[in-house]
């Protein structure tokens, strides 16, 4: 299968879930025989843009024309089977879409987020969910600065929004959603269910497991508030206040609450802020750790850590909500905290360090659960049926498109 991947990069200097997603998922097709090509931007040129050139990076965010041309041509060219879309913003656009058309190839695009119906993909504001433009237009994010707190960086986004909803939902032969959770909201939205899949990320073998049980608690990811960060700190300030859990926090990762990070850990023997992993230090961290917590406040489309402890045999406290209540099965692979509560997050991460003997056979049925459902086989396999049946439904379309009111007859009754 030939398959062009479109992907606009998000920048280099924090952590990206999704530029790890599609590197994972290019690696595996070429792995297994496909051939597989790339069109992509790069967030981190912005940076070396001119002022009028950086000036104008917003308006490009609803729609980039040049962007059209160029991928429209690339198509033609090497005519791929079918073209694979992650993310667009902000520098390619819908206009992607325009171009699949325009030569004639099915489109796949998974979603990573919810940016279908939320402009900034997040379902929250102000630290609490958010669901006020969801199937309705996005005002109240420009009102309320949804993104980056700023009405004025809102406003091409809501935009965008707007003016593409029906062209990617017309567009896309098949979407990926990461999680049955985040497809539930996306068809209560009014996106059509019959072109929504669940299709769970994979996470390659790690290469290390866990032996025995682990010398750490482990945060993983982006220092923000829609990670829970300011969440766990307060969880961790009150289970010190009682004497601790016997193992250090370690934090990796970065974002904007660095700083604050920074200067809580300074001068305890209990926790340690270690800065950002690279993909090898990720996986030892993991394996060395009595458990993952991912604390998120927002409504998680999916949780790449979660699965990557699973794959290591690592149990997981993770907040009861979004994708995690069905990644991690409470009381079997791990703990499931009440959102927001710091309290029930303090309380499970002392059980789940406590109790030696059954936080390891946690573990234990977290590797099974990662081979069972996340595997690099499980991955495959269910892309590659996505894209076939994004083939099939274009060339069945495309047919029915030529055909006249009596051969469309004919076929609907078998030729009779």
């Amino acid at each position: 299968m030939h398959v062009l991947v479109v992907h606009n990069r998000y920048a280099s200097a924090q952590p990206s879930g999704e530029n790890k997603v599609v590197d994972q998922e290019v690696a595996l097709l070429r792995g297994a025989g496909h051939r597989v090509e790339v069109f992509e931007r790069r967030s981190d040129t912005i940076a070396d843009r001119s002022l009028l050139a950086k000036a104008a990076v917003p308006l490009l965010v609803p729609w980039n024309p040049a962007v059209r041309t160029e991928l429209a041509a690339r198509l033609r060219s090497e005519r791929p089977d079918v073209v694979h879309i992650h993310n667009v913003f902000p520098l390619l656009s819908p206009a992607v879409l325009a171009a699949c058309a325009d030569a004639g190839v099915p489109a796949v695009a998974t979603l990573h987020n919810y940016t279908q119906v939320c402009p900034p993909g997040t379902l929250q504001r102000d630290g609490r969910p958010c669901a006020e433009c969801v199937g309705a237009a996005p005002l109240p994010a420009v009102r309320h600065g949804c993104y980056r707190n700023s009405r004025l960086a809102t406003v091409p986004l809501a935009v965008s929004l707007s003016v593409n909803r029906r062209r990617w939902w017309s567009g896309v032969e098949r979407f990926f959603c990461i999680s049955a959770a985040q497809r539930d909201v996306l068809v209560g939205a009014g996106m059509p269910a019959e072109r929504l899949a669940v299709k769970h990320n994979f996470v390659p073998e790690p290469g290390t497991c866990r032996e025995g049980i682990g010398e750490q608690v482990l945060y993983l990811g982006r220092l923000a508030e829609a990670k829970g960060v300011r969440l766990l700190m307060a969880a961790w300030d009150e289970l010190a206040a009682g004497g601790g859990v016997g193992v250090p926090l370690v934090i990796a990762g970065a974002g904007p609450l660095e700083q604050e990070v920074t200067a809580w850990a300074a001068d305890r023997d209990d926790v340690r802020y270690v800065g950002l992993y690279d993909t090898a230090e990720c996986r030892k961290a993991i394996a060395r750790s009595v458990a993952v917590v991912a604390p998120s406040t927002w409504l998680e489309a999916f949780g790449l850590v979660v699965v990557e402890a699973m794959a290591a045999g690592v149990p997981t406290v993770a907040a009861g909500h979004g994708a995690f209540v069905e990644l991690v099965e409470d009381g079997t692979t791990g703990l499931l905290h009440r959102p927001g509560e710091a309290a029930s997050l303090a309380d499970c991460i002392r059980r789940i360090t406590a109790e030696q003997a059954r936080n390891q056979e946690m573990g234990r049925a977290a590797r099974r659960r990662y081979e069972q459902g996340f595997s690099p086989a499980v991955g495959l396999e269910r892309l590659v049926e996505g894209y076939r049946t994004a083939i099939a439904g274009r060339t069945e379309s495309m047919g029915t498109e030529s055909m006249g009111p009596e051969s469309m007859g004919d076929r609907i009754n078998g030729g009779q």
